[in-house]
């Protein structure tokens, strides 16, 4: 049984009692054994065990509750007291020295190098006298040296095993600080990625809607046929709107207890014809070209590509009044690249979140973004680059995402949308 499970059983010497009530303790065990000799039968031959002898038993245990603040003092006094019972009295000795034994632990354990040391060779010339003066043989003199040592060793293992639980505390510390960290980035990379859907869904969405509102009273002046195709567009833009939404909110929400809330795949290449189709009603002619084989693809880079293809889609229905608009996806052996021009108004300046969204979509897979003026200096081009399978990280600069891309502007501009 452990000294620190014996003390939890003592009253008055639980654990929340410290230092000094596991003190209080070896300083009664210490007792205990030094008291043997006196209360086991004895040959009568064999010294007589007299309250002045047992009395200064107890002057060697004493000083053992002061062994953590003073601890050389203490040794010093403990081996004085023993010197005091082997010269004065003739009384029954001890199979062990307890007390030099726990105060020469306690020095090896909280003094500094030089006092063990010099407290060291001060306790073997002692060991030393004393065995002399006994008249004890080479073997005892081993023996008592032997004890010693192992005293002195477990003083130093405890210092090192003290150590040791500290680093492993500062350890686990700092790992749970590191999880905690990287579970708040990982919200937070969650909300931008949120934040970005949300913005892609409702600006496309509304920027449709007020394209064909805007163009509904022309409609129904010069084409009164076509009106009902732009009524139907907006309503087919709010209804795609709300679908999404919903798919994306009863995501956020499955645990607060909405897990029946409707469910639809990410969106993926298969579903840029409508795309493209609902942006030419009512707007811009857009034509849409594929070229080479799309091989296997992940789901997310597919998401990607189709939002990108979104984001550059709402940027010309909103800004450039453009009359035409082409986008060109290219499989190709190592890359997916994607180019929407439009013959639009062209850059304005400033970076907005429609064009950083972009990017740090292409970030994310190892790839690149660059947009500009389109050919001849008109309207406006955005090509994306994502590689297909994923690159090691190398020189350049680090997206949210951890993954390490570099970013290329065409003629050096980039606009906002």
């Amino acid at each position: 049984m452990r000294i620190r499970d014996i003390t939890a059983r003592v009253p008055g010497l639980a654990p929340g009692a410290g230092p000094l009530g596991l003190d209080l303790l070896i300083v009664l065990l210490v007792q205990a054994a030094m008291t043997m000799p006196f209360v086991v039968p004895r040959a009568p031959e064999l010294p007589e065990a007299t309250w002045t002898s047992y009395g200064l038993t107890t002057l060697m245990v004493l000083p053992l509750v002061a062994r953590r603040r003073a601890p050389v003092a203490v040794l010093i006094a403990v081996l004085a007291a023993g010197a005091l019972y082997t010269f004065t009295v003739d009384g029954p000795g001890q199979p062990l020295p307890y007390t030099g034994l726990v105060a020469f632990y306690t020095v090896a354990e909280l003094s500094s190098p030089p006092k063990r040391i010099g407290i060291a060779v001060l306790t073997v010339a002692a060991v030393l006298v004393s065995v002399g003066l006994d008249g004890e043989d080479m073997r005892e003199l081993l023996f008592s040296l032997f004890v010693f040592a192992a005293a002195y060793a477990f003083g130093r293992f405890t210092v090192t095993r003290r150590a040791y639980l500290r680093a492993v505390e500062d350890r686990a510390r700092q790992l749970e600080l590191t999880h905690r960290i990287e579970a708040e980035q990982a919200a937070a990379r969650e909300r931008a990625r949120i934040a970005r859907e949300m913005h892609d869904i409702l600006s496309h969405a509304v920027s449709l809607m007020i394209v064909q509102a805007e163009a509904g009273p022309v409609t129904v002046r010069t084409a009164p046929e076509r009106a009902e195709a732009a009524f139907d567009a907006i309503s087919e833009a709010g209804r795609d709107a709300m679908a999404q939404l919903r798919r994306m909110l009863g995501v956020l929400r499955e645990n607060e207890g909405a897990p029946d809330a409707p469910r639809e795949p990410q969106p993926s290449l298969a579903g840029l014809p409508g795309l493209v189709e609902r942006v030419r009603g009512n707007g811009p002619a857009v034509s849409y070209e594929v070229t080479g084989s799309p091989g296997s693809l992940d789901l997310a880079v597919e998401a990607t590509v189709y939002r990108i293809v979104q984001e550059a889609l709402t940027n010309v229905v909103r800004h450039a009044d453009a009359s035409t608009v082409g986008v060109r996806l290219e499989h190709g052996p190592d890359a997916l690249t994607l180019t929407v021009t439009d013959d639009g108004r062209g850059p304005e300046g400033g970076a907005g979140l429609g064009l950083i969204g972009i990017r740090e979509r292409a970030a994310a897979h190892g790839g690149t973004a660059g947009t500009g003026p389109g050919p001849g200096g008109r309207g406006f081009r955005v090509r994306v680059t994502i590689p297909r399978a994923r690159p090691e990280t190398g020189a350049g600069a680090k997206t949210e995402t951890g993954v390490e891309t570099k970013m290329e502007t065409e003629q050096g501009t980039e606009v906002g949308s």
